[in-house]
């Protein structure tokens, strides 16, 4: 049996033209539900301090199940309603996982979740 590693996950979020604050406020709702999602070790969203246009989601989760469980959640309907109502430019979305220096010479195995970009 294979042990649960931590992965992370971090979407790069530019707002529209004065749309910033807009999207600053609807992200932020994301915060209090993400951090008490089940597996959630951190979740944190920070504003560029040189682009106000553009901000950092990002989360760190327990194992690559509870990550894709909370992506799988009603919460992430934000990001698909954030770009229906055109608030954002561009959504950029990656996630991550801790590797050693051997596997990082190797091929990623994790599944790749890219929204919109």
């Amino acid at each position: 049996m294979s042990k649960q590693m931590p992965v992370s996950h971090m979407a790069f979020v530019r707002a529209q033209a004065g749309r910033s604050a807009e999207l600053g406020v609807r992200l932020s709702a994301l915060i209090e539900v993400s951090r008490a999602a089940p597996g959630c070790l951190s979740f944190s969203l920070q504003q560029s301090q040189c682009d106000a246009d553009l901000w950092l989601v990002s989360g760190y989760w327990s194992s690559q199940q509870m990550m894709t469980t909370y992506f799988n959640s009603p919460s992430m309907e934000v990001f698909a309603e954030l770009v229906q109502d055109l608030v954002v430019n561009s959504l950029d979305f990656h996630t991550f996982r801790d590797v050693s220096a051997a596997q990082a010479l190797g091929q990623c195995a994790a599944p790749i979740h890219k929204l919109a970009g």
